[in-house]
């Protein structure tokens, strides 16, 4: 059998955007006060969302987006991902993307642990993010036991600090398409985490095996060891054999270039796992059924996996995992 396995200084709100018909959200904006000064956040709150102890996913974009791209209320000449929206009102879990910090490009990005990425932000972002699961909850009603962070790129490799500097605080974390940092400010992890990861073996912006992060667009982003090896940090830390279960997913599509394999350490879902998806072929983005990139956007940042969608997976390893459940 295949194992699937803020206190708030300034609390502003007001209704951004109603999500369209076809979607029972609403969509606030919020702000905290912050010494670094303003910072803003989406929280996506789906009709007969329970009121109290509500499973909390905190999504992380990457450098040069938004966190309106991370739930689908913006795209990129026309792609825009809805997957995460889709989740939450299914599985009925709300939703946090906050906004990372213009840095002196221009772009937002976060300030994650590579000491080489000299176009990374240089805010106190751990404790804003610190923050806002302290408001999340003490204002909307977030358990405290069920808080989980994504990330995706740049907001992956947060992702991965937060698991170092907040981890009794978070039931599991999610990673896509980023690499642990080769050049570290950060102290090397000392508390397990579950954490799923996944990354394409042809991603043309964080090499799969390592080595200088960018591309001719994203310059000056340091660099970091390979994606096995990344997962490997975390899979020892936790006390895991090398040997992990594994299993090929289904080919959906005969056109997609891509496929997936999942690997799995820790067989109890609701302790502590390890969870690598493997998306062969795959570029520098995330999985999806539902999506599709357009060729130009594929020609920058390579294939899309087809045969699962990657929200789905993550909320997959997440639901079970609890804060207070150690190894």
């Amino acid at each position: 059998m295949n194992v699937r396995m803020a206190g708030a200084a300034a609390l502003a709100a007001c209704m951004l955007a109603a999500v369209p018909a076809a979607h029972a959200s609403t969509i606030d904006e919020f702000s905290l006060t912050r010494p670094e000064g303003v910072r803003h956040y989406l929280v996506v709150q789906p009709d007969k969302l329970a009121r109290s102890n509500r499973p909390l996913v905190i999504l992380l974009h990457g450098n040069g987006s938004n966190a309106e791209m991370m739930i689908g209320m913006d795209s990129i000449a026309g792609y825009r991902s809805e997957d995460w929206i889709r989740l939450a009102e299914r599985e009925r879990v709300m939703l946090i993307a906050p906004d990372g910090s213009k840095t002196r490009n221009g772009k937002r990005a976060w300030n994650d642990c590579r000491a080489d990425a000299t176009t990374n932000a240089t805010t106190d972002d751990v404790g804003f993010i610190a923050e806002l699961i302290d408001t999340a909850i003490a204002r909307l009603g977030a358990d405290p036991e069920r808080i989980y962070v994504f990330g995706s790129s740049n907001g992956g490799a947060m992702a991965y600090r937060l698991a170092i500097e907040l981890a009794p605080r978070l039931a599991a974390i999610g990673v896509q398409s980023a690499l642990m940092p080769a050049q570290s400010r950060c102290k090397a992890p000392i508390t397990p985490v579950s954490v799923f990861v996944s990354h394409g073996t042809a991603d043309p912006v964080m090499p799969y095996g390592g080595g200088t992060v960018g591309n001719w667009v994203l310059r000056e982003r340091g660099s970091g060891i390979g994606a096995e090896e990344s997962v490997a940090v975390w899979r020892r830390l936790a006390g895991f054999p090398e040997a992990a279960q594994s299993f090929r997913i289904p080919h959906l599509q005969s056109a997609d270039p891509t496929s997936a394999v999942r690997y799995v350490w820790g067989h109890d879902p609701a302790r502590v796992q390890v969870e690598f998806l493997r998306i062969d072929g795959g570029g520098h983005v995330p999985a999806s059924r539902n999506d599709d990139l357009p060729w130009w956007l594929r020609k920058l940042v390579g294939n899309m996996n087809r045969d699962v969608d990657l929200a789905e997976e993550a909320w997959i390893f997440f639901r079970d995992k609890r804060a207070s459940v150690k190894p």
